[in-house]
């Protein structure tokens, strides 16, 4: 299924084409004018980005690989887990009784949701929350690949993706094209709900 996008998503996209040097199987440095502002590469902050996530991101990633929309085909289709960290809108302020269903996410299929551990400052039990959800991702194994991803030009998942690697997953792949990328390129998209919080 294709998603469209707005005219404004497909200008960014025809004014900052991406192309990515392979460096052998799943490793790839990008060379991303949408990465970039004002022609000047963004760079990667020495800690966690904590404002402004719908920005440029960086074309790298310290400790971990930068993917591109094929890369994402080909580990999805090898069964790497996939870890959608885009945060959801809070449950709106309803009368008493109201019944209020949570909107599904249209995502990459197959993928575990944790909602809100991109920000730059997570609670303590947030952080648990993402630690927990990594761990069942990958069968507690850190050496098992992991594709971490949100929505383009989100420092969510960059966020997120550095603190797979700080918390000693080996192999963290970023994917910072997200889920645009995914159904820009024709790929289905399924409905997604978030692994329950832990206040839930």
């Amino acid at each position: 299924m294709r998603r469209i996008i707005p005219a404004l998503a497909w200008l960014v996209l025809a004014v900052g084409g991406v192309s990515l040097t392979s460096h052998g199987p799943g490793g790839f440095t990008a060379h991303a004018q949408t990465a970039a502002v004002d022609g000047v590469a963004v760079p990667e902050p020495e800690d966690y980005r904590t404002e402004a996530y719908r920005a440029p991101v960086p074309a790298t990633l310290a400790g971990g690989t930068v993917i591109d929309t094929e890369t994402a085909e080909r580990l999805h289709g090898e069964g790497v887990a996939f870890i959608d960290v885009l945060p959801r809108p809070p449950r709106p302020d309803l009368p008493a009784g109201t019944l209020w269903r949570e909107r599904p996410r249209n995502d990459i299929p197959g993928s575990l949701w944790l909602v809100d551990t991109g920000y730059g400052a997570l609670t303590p039990a947030m952080e648990t929350y993402l630690l927990d959800g990594l761990a069942k991702a990958t069968g507690g194994d850190k050496s098992r690949p992991l594709v971490i991803y949100c929505d383009r030009d989100c420092w969510m998942s960059y966020n997120a993706a550095k603190r797979a690697i700080r918390a000693g997953y080996e192999a963290v792949y970023w994917y910072p094209d997200g889920v645009q990328g995914w159904a820009e390129a024709g790929n289905d998209l399924a409905a997604n709900r978030p692994e329950p919080r832990p206040e839930e």
